[in-house]
């Protein structure tokens, strides 16, 4: 005797039974994501964007193509310069009397150190092809 195939309805019902997934509602991320802003993003941006605005002012634009700013912790700037050529001049320049310039106008953001590391912010040879990099 022959098994009776099941009908294409009841087939259809059981796989579409199978296979749908119940749709849970998450709680809402608003709360936590502007918290999160406040305490990292914000109070990291308002003496970072101090630096920077002091940093584009005194600092050759030239030699500022080939910089970042990288971090600020514990009263230290991080710059990363592009190329050894453009660290050594950066090194002079700030030898030469830049770096106190730069310590006495960010002196209220607690700016007491810059340090400067080879290193690139980007991908890319030509400065056309220039896009951040994110590690």
């Amino acid at each position: 005797m022959a098994k009776k195939l099941p009908s294409l309805d009841a087939e259809l019902k059981r796989l579409n039974e199978f296979k749908r997934t119940d749709d849970t509602v998450a709680a809402p991320l608003g709360a936590e994501v502007l918290g999160f802003f406040k305490q990292s993003v914000a109070k990291r941006q308002t003496k970072f964007s101090k630096l920077a605005d002091v940093w584009e002012a005194l600092v050759p634009r030239l030699l500022a193509e080939h910089c970042a700013l990288d971090s600020f912790s514990r009263g230290t700037l991080t710059v990363l310069v592009d190329s050894s050529a453009h660290l050594y001049d950066l090194k002079q320049l700030l030898l030469a009397g830049l770096e106190k310039q730069l310590l006495l106008a960010c002196r209220s953001s607690g700016l007491r150190k810059i340090a400067l590391k080879s290193g690139r912010w980007y991908e890319g040879t030509d400065s056309a092809e220039r896009r951040p990099r994110f590690d």
